[in-house]
């Protein structure tokens, strides 16, 4: 029975697998001569095949191995890679995905036999290899270390250190010279294994299973039962008889997971065959069970699981020492000015410098030790494109770049749909099929991109492709048609916001309804869900050219920037994602339409909106007025403020459970001297100004 915690481990791994196999396999179909892939997806199903066995996960072992004698079968040129043997394998692969989530979720597995039964007919013969054609294997790069001579030293190619084998005692040359006999041969088998393998009495098991097919291991160093429970460092030595080629025995050991390197050398040189039974060596010359000294310095492992839950409560644990830390700063500057430069003051002074770079490093570790690369994500794509593409009838170039990009964990859970709704867009709607890209002079193939990039303290990730567009005339056609404009109204739009139309519920220009488009639901849900966690989408198109989106996201959503300013005394703050510009506004400059007040700022219209009449508090008028410019999509808006204090980092707090929620406001957060600021709601303000009033102004 395994405990959780090798079960957690077993799942992860088999999750790198299920990635790898995935990756690979769209590599292959694009490259069918890729041998390089294909070796890469055999030793992924071969490493799930040994370790769900293992496990006890017979379903999840079976479906592995029919996949591992597919792929076998490709490897030895008995079958070409088609279309279809691909299908077969990512079908395979989606059954192995569902044979995993029975494992967390529980419930009734799947039916295997169908799928089964396509991996044993799969494919159709490839063409005889040419004469005097390698064999596959032989252009696999092996890590491997070359076959040694007996009593060779040296460093292997993968950087471990190899001691000479240790002599046979005359009870083993006995045993190695009947084996011979009967035509098998004697080799020790060094093998090295990870520093941070987290399942060594699994590995060590998979190893010895697999050897113990090829022929029989009489010898191990450490013990056996030492290395079947774990207790081994860089990893092992096993004496072994069989008729299998060194080469053959590497590539199998480097099958493995986790292995990283393998010594195969004959136990005894011919001479030793040959010479009569030697005398028994005195003790001090015995073998011990500690031969080789690899590596000279033990390393451990260097990572640790730690749950989720904690380290959101370091994170919040964090953001209160960020908010002590400034509240203390505020506490410096008052005595500053009070004592001057006195003593006390100085030394105050100092400990709240040095405790204000402690909680900065602190506060980066942590933010980092949350960070995930969003190639968890980016990841999922590939596959999705491929499969829609071939339902559509389309040739695309899916390329993905920036995965090594991290974001926030919490980030990352969200952003999934909404760059899947988009992708899905750019498939369906936006890339031509390939006669009519040829008509009009493209490529064959269209091209999509998804791109991440850090830019300042925000990640901005792209998503565009080189297809139709979008047209603003039908655009302004199809709103009207939906009664979301009357046709004065749509005439008088200007196109940026002709295209902001597309981010409304329920529009849609598709004039059929399919299994993949055309209900009207998508770019709404991809602003909405990127705006609650304080992100920015933006759209730029071309007809004929393509379409590019744009998500700016904060990097984390405990800790942001924002811009500070005053209404009367209470202190408001706007998250720095969401303001364009600030500006003076004088009252003479304040025009109205319609009872909306507007101010005209480089010869655009832009609508006005005063935040003391949005929380109905008084307003203090007088002659200087700041406007702070906010933008939600392509609408602009200024809200009008009291003054403004300039820019400070703060913690995001909900506003709790008795409070609830508050229109306009999106929570709170404390301040130095621990009055509380209220962070406005851009979102939800600028929403509720309406469609209608922006466009009418902005007209």
């Amino acid at each position: 029975m395994f405990t959780d915690a090798e079960v957690a481990v077993f799942l992860d791994e088999l999750d790198e697998k299920i990635e790898v196999i995935s990756e690979q396999l769209l590599v292959l179909e694009k490259d069918r001569g890729n041998r390089a892939a294909l070796q890469e997806i055999f030793r992924a199903a071969h490493t799930i095949k040994g370790s769900s066995a293992i496990m006890g996960y017979e379903k999840m072992s079976t479906l592995t191995h029919e996949m591992e004698n597919l792929l076998d079968r490709l490897r030895h040129g008995e079958l070409e890679v088609s279309t279809e043997v691909v299908d077969c394998l990512f079908q395979a692969l989606d059954t192995l995905k569902t044979l995993r989530a029975r494992v967390t979720a529980g419930g009734e597995e799947p039916d295997v036999g169908p799928v089964l039964a396509w991996l044993r007919r799969c494919g159709t013969p490839a063409r005889p290899p040419e004469a005097g054609a390698a064999p596959f294997e032989e252009g696999i790069a092996c890590p491997a270390a070359p076959v040694a001579a007996a009593g060779a030293g040296g460093e292997s190619p993968a950087g471990h250190r190899v001691e000479p084998p240790p002599p046979l005692d005359d009870v083993e040359l006995s045993v190695v010279r009947e084996a011979e006999l009967r035509g098998f041969r004697a080799y020790w088998i060094t093998v090295h294994i990870d520093p941070d393998c987290q399942m060594k009495s699994v590995r060590a098991f998979l190893i010895f299973e697999n050897l113990g097919r090829t022929g029989e291991i009489i010898k191990s160093l450490p013990p056996a039962e030492e290395i079947q429970e774990g207790r081994y460092d860089w990893g092992f030595r096993v004496l072994l008889l069989t008729r299998e080629e060194p080469r053959a025995l590497e590539h199998l050991m480097m099958s493995i997971a986790e292995v990283t390197g393998v010594s195969v050398v004959p136990a005894v040189t011919p001479e030793e065959y040959r010479a009569p039974a030697r005398q028994q060596a005195a003790p001090a010359a015995a073998p011990t069970a500690r031969v080789e000294a690899v590596p000279e310095v033990r390393r451990v492992s260097q990572t640790v699981r730690i749950d989720v839950q904690k380290l959101d409560t370091l994170m919040n644990l964090v953001g209160e020492l960020v908010i002590d830390r400034t509240r203390l700063n505020r506490l410096v500057e008052v005595f500053g000015g009070r004592y001057g430069t006195d003593e006390l003051v100085e030394t105050l002074n100092e400990i709240s410098s040095h405790l204000g770079q402690i909680t900065g490093d602190l506060q980066e570790h942590i933010m980092k030790a949350r960070m995930l690369p969003v190639a968890q994500v980016f990841n999922r794509f590939p596959r999705m494109v491929r499969d829609l593409a071939h339902k559509l009838g389309k040739e695309i170039d899916f390329l993905v770049q920036g995965k090594e990009t991290e974001l926030d964990r919490n980030v990352l859970e969200v952003i999934a749909d909404p760059l899947m709704h988009l992708i899905r867009n750019a498939v369906d709607h936006g890339i031509e099929p390939p006669e009519e890209r040829l008509r009009l002079g493209k490529p064959r193939a269209g091209r999509l991109l998804l791109k991440a990039s850090y830019q300042e303290s925000f990640i901005v990730i792209t998503v565009e492709d080189d297809g139709r567009g979008m047209d603003p005339a039908r655009i302004r056609e199809r709103a009207v048609e939906m009664g979301l404009l009357d046709r004065e109204a749509a005439a008088r739009l200007p196109e940026r916001e002709v295209l902001d139309l597309v981010f409304l519920p329920g529009f849609s220009t598709a004039g059929t309804v399919s299994e993949l488009s055309g209900r009207g639901v998508g770019l709404d849900v991809v602003r909405n869900q990127i705006e609650q966690i304080n992100g920015t989408v933006e759209m730029f198109t071309a007809v004929g050219a393509g379409t590019r989106f744009t998500i700016k996201l904060p990097l984390t959503l405990a800790i942001i920037r924002a811009l500070m300013v005053t209404l009367g005394e209470q202190v408001y703050a706007f998250p720095l994602t969401n303001v364009v510009e600030t500006m003076h506004v004088r009252p003479s400059e304040i025009r109205r339409i319609r009872n909306n007040e507007v101010v005209v700022v480089r010869g655009q219209v832009l609508p006005l909106v005063r935040l003391a009449h949005l929380f109905q508090v008084p307003d203090a008028g007088g002659e200087q007025l700041f406007a702070v410019v906010v933008g939600s999509g392509e609408r602009r808006v200024g809200i009008i403020v009291d003054r403004l204090l300039g820019e400070q980092e703060i913690v995001i707090k909900s506003l709790g459970e008795y409070l609830g929620r508050i229109p306009g406001l999106a929570g709170a957060t404390i301040l130095g001297d621990g009055r509380v600021a209220l962070i406005v709601d851009v979102r939800g303000l600028v929403k509720e100004i309406g469609t209608e009033e922006v466009a009418y102004a902005a007209g």
